[in-house]
């Protein structure tokens, strides 16, 4: 997504009703990320599954969380994804970079850009791909989920190598 999509994405996700932001930095996303920080929404963890477990006591306080990554540490962070907020059923929007999504991307992004959409799958977590043209109408689906006390997968695809 362009810069000023991903802006307008976090400031329509804060007008309704997302209360916090957490998770690793991913040049993906850097402008979404950036505007958070600028409104000081940002909280940045060290881990994936931190941001997680920070994400659900916050999401446990009646606060509507999201957490953001990148694919790898999406990877990384299976067991607790479906250890903790599938088991629990904790409401929460992952929001996961598509790092590997480009057929000229870094070698180190190759093999999981290729799986990611099958891991996806195969614990079961609904997911939509968010990008300039939907990104209103998607926000508009993941709140709805969350209102209905569901986990959802937002992913944003890497369209530049850097």
């Amino acid at each position: 997504m362009k810069e000023e999509s991903q802006r307008k994405f976090f400031n329509l996700l804060v007008k309704n009703g997302i209360k916090n932001f957490v998770g690793i930095p991913d040049s993906t996303m850097k402008y979404f990320i950036d505007e958070g920080l600028k409104k000081k929404k940002i909280l940045i963890s060290t881990r994936e599954e931190e941001a997680i477990g920070i994400a659900t006591g916050m999401s446990l306080s009646g606060e509507n969380s999201l957490v953001f990554m990148q694919n790898a540490g999406f990877a990384n962070s299976l067991g607790t994804i479906t250890s903790l907020l599938q088991l629990y059923q904790i409401p929460m929007i992952l929001l996961i970079g598509w790092r590997g999504f480009l057929k000229n991307d870094a070698p180190e992004h190759k093999k999981i850009g290729k799986i990611q959409p099958k891991l996806i799958k195969t614990i079961g977590l609904e997911s939509k791909v968010v990008d300039e043209k939907n990104f209103k109408n998607i926000c508009d689906w993941a709140l709805m989920k969350l209102k209905k006390k569901k986990l959802v997968g937002l992913v944003i695809k890497r369209e530049f190598v850097d």
